[in-house]
């Protein structure tokens, strides 16, 4: 089994800063793509911020230039850095993860997700 675990939620007012990692563990033999997801109550799942084992990534339009995703392979940890936070940014944020096993099948996990309020 594998297991993501999220830390770095809270609150938060608007302008200011969290940052949010997750941690892959279990049988993992590589991880691929890790990111974020949100949502927000009555709202649908969306993309945060994806990052590829070398290093790319894709942002959703409504972040960019605010939150930055980022990882370290040595530790199957994936961070996003979110800054000038503004109300619309609350939402339960979810871990997300493209992992390996040692037969090379892929497989997609999620975390249980972390809580990201912001006050106006």
């Amino acid at each position: 089994q594998v297991q993501l675990v999220e830390s770095g939620g809270g609150l938060v007012q608007a302008g200011g800063s969290l940052t949010l990692s997750c941690a892959a563990s279990g049988s993992i033999f590589r991880v691929e793509t890790m990111g974020w997801y949100r949502q927000a109550p009555g709202k649908q799942r969306d993309l945060v911020a994806t990052i590829t084992r070398g290093g790319y990534t894709v942002y959703a339009d409504s972040v960019k230039g605010r939150f930055t995703v980022s990882r370290d392979n040595a530790k199957n940890t994936v961070y996003l850095q979110m800054n000038s936070l503004a109300p619309g940014d609350t939402a339960a944020y979810s871990c997300y993860a493209d992992a390996r096993d040692s037969t090379w099948r892929r497989y997609d996990y999620w975390g249980q997700g972390t809580q990201v309020t912001v006050s106006s």
